[in-house]
């Protein structure tokens, strides 16, 4: 891969990108503590262990944030809160050059806001990617409207060379998958609680009469409710008062061990 990839965050997202990345080249990571970097480890070595041919070695993992100068492709992966994204973008930025790619997973934040809190709108991309990274193929490509086409090009090979394809959507809250997805994940939770039905009867529905993969409980308990609520937040839709009671109490999801069901 002509592209060097440099990761700052260290969850699912961050993790799955990383090992994606692994079979392709020297890839790095950098999470904000010990503790962070540890889990970091042992998600992407997990990961890869899954993966023919890919060794998990590949992916070096660090702490100190300078470690990621150099690589010609940075790619923000943290929380989706635009507090948190913002100064850490403006670091990456100061620590690419002027032809390095920035770019960020957001979800369902503006591209455009995010480009002009890093203050290089112009070699800024938004690359939402989809949780399993290293088995989900579609890579939402959105940009800032002062994105050269160079960037843009170089976006659109990257995706090429990861195994992905690319979508190039507007940069509207919740881009596509998200804007349309969500909506219906949250009818669900809203129809449990009226009629009484419980997770596993409404998902089971939807997994056999609708062909879903995963039905909407069991998903959103996958994204994270967490997560799940500030992209509702973000994209202007309701948020269902039992996801909001959940999140207070610390359920999260399959994350924590619990949300809409219970994990080992």
């Amino acid at each position: 891969m002509q592209e060097s990839i440099a990761i700052a965050g260290s969850g699912a997202i961050a993790t799955g990108f990383a090992a994606a990345a692994a079979g392709h080249g020297e890839v790095v990571l950098w999470a904000r503590s010990d503790a962070s970097a540890a889990r970091a480890r042992a998600a992407v070595d997990k990961l890869t262990s899954r993966m023919e041919g890919v060794d998990g070695a590949a992916v070096r993992i660090v702490t100190d944030l300078e470690e990621l100068q150099g690589a010609t492709v940075i790619v923000e992966a943290i929380s989706e809160d635009l507090e948190a994204k913002a100064p850490l973008l403006k670091q990456l930025a100061a620590l690419g050059g002027p032809n390095t790619m920035l770019c960020t997973t957001t979800s369902s934040l503006s591209v455009h806001v995010l480009a002009s809190a890093a203050g290089v709108p112009e070699r800024f991309v938004g690359l939402h990617v989809f949780n399993p990274v290293t088995r989900m193929e579609l890579v939402e490509l959105a940009y800032a409207d002062e994105t050269v086409e160079t960037i843009r090009a170089r976006a659109r090979d990257l995706c090429v060379v990861l195994g992905k394809k690319a979508v190039e959507v507007p940069d509207i809250a919740g881009f596509v998958v998200n804007r349309l997805l969500f909506p219906y994940l949250f009818s669900a939770v809203d129809l449990m609680e009226t009629s009484g039905l419980t997770p596993e009867a409404i998902d089971t529905c939807m997994k056999l009469g609708a062909g879903h993969p995963m039905g909407p409980l069991a998903l959103l308990d996958y994204v994270g409710l967490d997560v799940s609520s500030a992209i509702g937040e973000a994209i202007g839709v309701h948020v269902p008062h039992r996801i909001h009671d959940l999140v207070a109490i610390g359920s999260l999801g399959k994350k924590s061990g619990k949300g809409f069901y219970t994990y080992d």
